[in-house]
């Protein structure tokens, strides 16, 4: 029996959503848990990082070959599969026995969640003609700045009420529904030609990219001199080097360096990098003042933590209905930027005893800023990308926020740990040091900062397809009525407003 013909903006940005929601979730939510984890396995609080360290790395080795998947088997198969692996993980995380079988069904959960998000994307933007691209880009702001928020109140929540496993088999309803979803109403795109698999660029760029995040994820924790943490960064940091060696000369890389020529593409994905890096390390760091500076419980933490995504969800409306059509990137990214410097550099004047409802507000401010970034950010960034180069170009871009967010959470752990948490003399009892939490939401306000210079790199004309306008409609009935023209087909009722170049 045939199905009913839906809008596939609608039906891409749903499946999508879905997708990156769990993907992004899983991440904060499963953090909660683990030191429930560590206690049911009977494994030292130390070791439970492998949990999250395995997902991390996982994620990082397929990430850059999901770009020619989609292109080669087709967007809606493999964000399809993906999801499909990425529950079937989840559902047998919840069921493991030992650390070691969670492990090994984090890395497969890794394997799904690396397809998700570039795939995910490149149909989004596909489906998006450039002038509704920031519409696209409110959309993408929805899970990727709600989840973390959202984690921590559902992970504390779920294994407060219920058991760990739960923060895996929440996961469950959410991919059946989008497979199903999927399966019924996604539109088969055709295929693009993609040549064979760059093997060589996966090799390289799969192990490079893995070894490193292990090396930064792993580095706070067990510290920087390790041989273990010097080793891997360092062999990845070698990998890439003659992964992006490799690519260059490729006739059909995994990964198409060539786009950074670009200089909008160049600009963006720079920017993505250091806003994840000062985002995503805040909302890391957060919790840990509540919890253990202040000693809330995760799910007050979450609940505190969770203004934020207020923020988010009424940032994005303002940015892409009428701040973007007005400004363009460049001022708007710039705009944004400054204001998340700003709520950053406030965090550092925080103590034990400042009002909570202070510190939500500023959580608030965090979120709103955040998504004036996000939005024309992600609006601008594909502009000049042609249909076929968009699978490379989004796992690309998702590369660097994967990246810059790792970057982020090490950083600030390096600050907060080299500073010490905790501060006591003599037999005295340890007392909060808040002066490291300081320094740490300094350095997250300093990659805000230095996401403003390469924010002003960018050139508004050269994203003038995204930059429209729907005309008021005061402004449409004071137009003189005209003779009637010739009929002509349909248009979006948008107008294309020529930026001046920057």
């Amino acid at each position: 029996m045939a199905t009913a013909r839906l809008n596939q903006k609608i039906v891409v940005g749903a499946v999508f959503v879905s997708a990156m929601f769990m993907n992004i979730i899983d991440i904060t939510i499963v953090n909660v848990a683990l030191p429930t984890i560590g206690r049911d396995f009977h494994i030292a609080p130390t070791a439970v990082d492998g949990i999250v360290i395995a997902y991390l790395v996982s994620l990082a080795v397929f990430i850059p070959a999901s770009g020619w998947l989609g292109d080669r088997f087709g967007g809606k198969r493999v964000l399809l599969v993906a999801i499909a692996v990425f529950t079937l993980g989840s559902v047998l995380c919840g069921l493991a026995q030992s650390m070691t079988e969670l492990v090994a069904f984090r890395i497969l959960q890794g394997a799904g969640g690396g397809m998700m998000a570039p795939v995910g994307m490149a149909m989004l933007y596909r489906a998006f003609p450039p002038s509704e691209r920031v519409q696209a880009a409110s959309i993408l702001t929805v899970p990727t700045t709600l989840a973390p928020a959202l984690g921590p109140v559902l992970g504390g929540l779920l294994v407060t009420s219920l058991s760990w496993r739960w923060v895996f088999f929440v996961n469950l309803p959410i991919g059946v529904a989008a497979v199903a979803f999927g399966l019924l109403f996604l539109e088969r795109a055709e295929t693009i030609d993609a040549g064979r698999l760059d093997v060589p660029g996966f090799a390289l760029g799969g192990a490079g990219l893995g070894l490193l995040m292990y090396g930064v994820s792993e580095g706070p924790l067990e510290s920087w001199s390790s041989p273990a943490v010097v080793a891997t960064t360092l062999i990845g940091a070698a990998l890439l080097a003659l992964f992006v060696a490799v690519e260059l000369r490729a006739p059909r890389p995994l990964v198409d360096l060539h786009l950074l020529r670009g200089r909008l593409f160049r600009s963006t994905n720079v920017v993505m990098f250091l806003a994840a890096a000062a985002f995503l390390g805040t909302l890391y760091l957060v919790p840990l003042y509540f919890q253990d500076a202040r000693g809330m419980s995760a799910l007050q933490s979450g609940l505190s933590t969770f203004p934020e995504a207020f923020g988010v969800m009424i940032g994005a409306q303002l940015a892409s209905r009428l701040i973007y059509p007005r400004v363009g990137p460049r001022r708007h990214i710039t705009a944004g930027l400054l204001g998340l410097a700003v709520a950053m550099l406030l965090l550092t004047r925080v103590t034990v005893t400042t009002d909570l409802w202070l510190i939500r507000t500023l959580m608030f401010l965090l979120g709103l800023t955040m998504a004036q970034v996000m939005v024309p950010n992600q609006a601008a960034a594909f502009a000049m990308i042609s249909p076929q180069s968009m699978g490379r170009a989004s796992t690309f871009f998702n590369t660097m926020r994967q990246v810059g967010s790792a970057t982020g959470v090490a950083v600030l752990s390096t600050v907060l740990i080299g500073v010490g948490s905790t501060q006591g003399s003599g037999g005295t009892a340890s007392a909060p040091d808040i002066t490291a939490y300081h320094l740490a939401f300094l350095a997250a306000a300093a990659f805000a900062l230095v996401g403003v210079v390469f924010s002003l790199s960018i050139h508004d004309s050269d994203a003038a397809e995204t930059i429209v306008r729907r005309p008021r409609r005061r402004d449409v009935a004071s137009v003189p009525a005209a003779p009637a023209p010739a009929p002509e087909p349909a248009s979006s009722d948008v107008t294309v407003l020529r930026a001046d170049p920057a």
